[in-house]
């Protein structure tokens, strides 16, 4: 009897060790629609053609993203992929944007303990935000995609939106919006809406409580996400991989839960509005350093 006891104890400790050992990697692409700040921003009469080069190429740059996403079967880290800049690209500028429009730092989620945890820059100061993981009410559906080889499942949901997320922006309707000659700058017109919808694609295949950003709660690896505006796709995924990822929490950074977070944000950029009013309502940049 102590012989089998001892056996299936054996057997149950390698299953642990091969679970916690487990670990995967898998690599999105990110694209935000443009087109609401493109025709808003190409409409002002104070804009050059060389201005709205720049201001494509930047938005270009900001919302289109490479991210990766190491995982196991509790805690998963979501980082985009380094790049080199160009000289004198690298200013605190361009960090600020990246911040708000969904990338640098280090997103960590645990969804064994439903926490998570994301260092961002803003304005010159470093923060950590730790706070809970959000779950959102997913409701399961019949319809079924290919994605990389794997059969996914649709999946919606409604979520809350991150008043720090700049992604997030949509166009007001018809009769809210300001005349030309009333708006001052190209944020005029577009407003933060406080849910948006969601789509997501998950394949039961790789069965993680997994995906990319925040999203997490489906029997299987997301692959593909959507709100209307953003969507985030898989585009490679390898299993077991020989080299291992570190996959734990950010420590660096002021540490803020999301809720404050966001009214450090909004204030600032309410600020800053408020100063482009007052400065003629034309628009600035700052090119390098």
């Amino acid at each position: 009897m102590k012989k089998i006891i001892l056996a299936l104890a054996v057997i149950l400790g390698s299953m642990h060790v091969q679970a916690q050992e487990f670990q995967g990697v898998a690599i999105y692409e990110s694209k935000t629609s443009t087109t609401d700040l493109k025709a808003r921003f190409g409409g002002n009469r104070d804009i050059t053609p060389e201005m709205q080069k720049m201001f494509e190429d930047r938005m270009k740059k900001a919302f289109e993203k490479t991210f990766v996403l190491n995982f196991d079967k509790t805690a998963s880290i979501y980082k985009e992929e380094e790049k080199l800049d160009a000289p004198g690209q690298q200013n605190g500028g361009m960090r600020m944007m990246s911040s708000m429009m969904g990338g640098g730092g280090t997103y960590y989620k645990n969804v064994k303990e439903k926490t998570y945890s994301v260092d961002r820059e803003f304005m010159g100061k470093e923060f950590l935000v730790k706070d809970s993981l959000p779950k959102l009410e997913w409701k399961m559906e019949s319809e079924t995609k290919q994605i990389g080889g794997y059969t996914c499942y649709k999946a919606t949901a409604v979520k809350p939106v991150s008043q720090s997320d700049f992604r997030n922006f949509r166009p007001k309707k018809e009769e809210e919006k300001k005349s030309e000659d009333k708006a001052t700058n190209l944020m005029d017109n577009l407003e933060m809406p406080k849910e948006v919808a969601i789509t997501a694609w998950y394949a039961p295949e790789i069965p993680v409580n997994q995906g990319p950003e925040s999203y997490w709660g489906l029997p299987g690896l997301i692959l593909e996400v959507s709100d209307g505006k953003t969507v985030i796709l898989c585009s490679k995924i390898v299993l077991n991989p020989k080299e291992k990822a570190v996959i734990k929490a950010p420590t660096k950074g002021k540490v803020i839960t999301q809720k404050e977070y966001d009214e450090t944000v909004t204030k600032k950029m309410e600020e800053m509005k408020e100063q482009f009013k007052t400065s003629g309502g034309r628009p600035s940049f700052r090119m390098g350093n």
